[in-house]
């Protein structure tokens, strides 16, 4: 493992050059004109590409990104494909009442059949199974339940699994879960691609190294976007930037980035993948940041969770230190899982980023004083399903739709403030400090006796 990598995730399709898989796409040259201009080709950016060809094919759609498709955070992650929008359903209960907390799980959980119904138009394999929200520590049975009485409250079919449940479907020794049926796992790396290759067929296109700037315009003008070599021009325009947006001097409030972490092992014997569930079953804590684990189709066991870093203002030598520190602890608990385990070699380590709001809630909407101008980001997590839906949620808004019926709940301009500098970001330092003892807490050096 290089020290300053942030590694390469275990997904086959890697991380492709451009759409087909070969050459990059060109970069942004020159003036550039179009009907709706994308910045971002991770699943936001090319979902709301894909679905405006799809629903107009006449528009001229240019799709920017500052390296290439899948080289960020959409073709980093662990492939987990599940409902979850927010803070826990009996938080978004607490702060938003019922009616909204339904609307916003029923929402992701058709985000879900969304992507399932993609991968199988593009071709992308994709594991049908089951989530389980487990727990293991005081903390993480009081979160769950919690969530149960919401759940049941909401008139929400998430059963309760006990122990001896959770270890008919897989071989550790959890206290209790959440069972969410219908999710699924998968190569996100390979479905980013395929989105990119089915926009170029659309006729979209596609331009990467090419780092967004600045953003002109305003008062009645049309957006301007700004790249190291060129601009590109058009009435319509999308930031699907995530976190990225910070540097730019947008009213959008804070979408702070944090880095997170996965490790993976070589693929794993006929046994221990029977012991450890298999390719469509995700278990994720319920303790934030604690460990979760999933198998992939090959067998690798995938784990993620852990520490998570806010790399703003470290050095990348500490950064450096900090990531491989992160990877020991996971390899240890992945290690420390089940027996079937103490052995096999860790193959794979990588880190990704993802974009967190002070509530929980991701931004979907048009920026403020800006006309034509829209921004996505902030999915805290748990972006797979919530992504490809953004997509088509801003496609539909592009084109004057009517439908959605309603605005989602998260349809906002911009998210609540963060101390993210200042002699305020100390606060912000401690609390992710506070949630990775809780998850070390929850973790364990252990799973303990496997009776």
């Amino acid at each position: 493992m290089t020290l300053f990598a942030p590694g390469t995730p275990c997904w086959e399709s890697g991380d492709p050059a451009g759409p087909d898989g070969a050459d990059p796409p060109s970069t942004v040259c020159g003036r550039i004109g179009a009907d709706v201009a994308v910045v971002g080709a991770g699943l936001v950016g090319l979902s709301t590409a894909y679905h405006l060809a799809e629903r107009q094919p006449s528009l001229d759609i240019v799709v920017v990104d500052a390296r290439r498709p899948a080289a960020g955070a959409s073709g980093r992650g662990t492939g987990l494909l599940g409902p979850r929008v927010g803070p826990p359903v009996d938080r978004a209960v607490r702060r938003h009442g019922p009616a909204v907390a339904r609307r916003m799980h029923r929402a992701s959980v058709e985000a879900v059949r969304r992507v399932v119904d993609l991968c199988d138009r593009l071709g992308v394999p994709c594991a049908d199974g089951e989530q389980i929200v487990a727990a293991r520590s005081r903390t993480g049975l009081l979160s769950l339940a919690r969530q149960a009485a919401a759940y049941r409250a909401l008139d929400l079919e998430v059963p309760v699994l006990c122990a001896a449940d959770i270890r008919r479907r897989v071989d550790v020794p959890y206290h209790a879960g959440l069972l969410h049926r219908h999710t699924a796992t998968l190569d996100p790396a390979a479905l980013t691609a395929a989105l990119a290759r089915a926009c170029v067929a659309k006729g979209v296109r596609l331009y990467g190294g090419s780092p967004l700037r600045e953003v002109r315009g305003g008062d009645g003008h049309r957006p301007e976007l700004l790249f190291p070599h060129g601009t590109v021009r058009a009435p319509q325009s999308v930031l699907a930037v995530n976190a990225g947006v910070a540097g730019l001097g947008l009213p959008v409030g804070t979408v702070l980035g944090l880095e997170v972490h996965a490790v993976a092992t070589e693929p794993l014997g006929h046994e221990a993948r029977a012991l450890l569930g298999h390719g469509g079953l995700a278990v994720i804590d319920a303790v934030p940041l604690a460990p979760y684990f999933r198998l992939t189709a090959e067998g690798r066991l995938v784990v993620g969770g852990g520490t998570a870093l806010c790399p703003d203002g470290i050095g990348p030598r500490r950064r450096a230190v900090l990531r491989v520190f992160a990877f020991h602890r996971l390899e240890q608990w992945l290690r420390a899982l089940h027996p079937a385990l103490a052995g096999v070699e860790v193959t794979h380590r990588w880190a990704g980023g993802i974009g967190v709001t002070a509530d929980g809630l991701p931004v979907v909407g048009p920026v403020r004083g800006r006309p034509g101008l829209w921004y996505a980001g902030g999915c805290n997590g748990h972006g797979l399903a919530m992504s490809v839906a953004h997509g088509a949620y801003l496609a539909e808004a592009l084109l004057g739709d009517a439908g959605p019926r309603e605005p989602l709940p998260w349809h906002r301009s911009r998210a609540p403030r963060l101390p993210v500098s200042g002699p305020a970001r100390p606060l912000l330092r401690a609390h992710l400090a506070w949630m990775d003892r809780t998850a070390r807490r929850a973790a364990g050096p252990a799973l303990g006796p496997r009776g």
